[in-house]
């Protein structure tokens, strides 16, 4: 197999725009805000929905529909606590 250096320099000069970063992408931190923040407004959202469904200004529809969302939002943040403990453990475990 006979693979000139030429080639191999083309190639990856072409692969080399697909991994650079998009402009204008955001940072970890900034996506980890985002998320925390639609998760706090999911919560208080349900909570003022609970509130209206028992002084009588909500229907129970819409109380059982925001109940299932958080509900649904808090085991996805457990799920992604949970993984976040497991790797870190993994990484615990790694030899020096």
């Amino acid at each position: 197999m006979d693979i000139k250096l030429s080639q191999v320099a083309r190639l990856y000069e072409g692969a080399r725009p697909a991994t650079a970063p998009n402009e204008g992408t955001q940072t970890g931190g900034e996506g980890f805000a985002r998320v925390a923040e639609d998760f706090a407004s999911m919560l208080s959202n349900a909570e003022q929905v609970a509130m209206d469904a028992m002084v009588g200004k909500a229907d129970p529809h819409a109380l059982v529909q925001a109940l299932a969302e958080t509900e649904l939002a808090v085991e996805t943040a457990v799920t992604v606590r949970d993984k976040v403990v497991e790797a870190y453990q993994e990484i615990l475990r790694m030899p020096v």
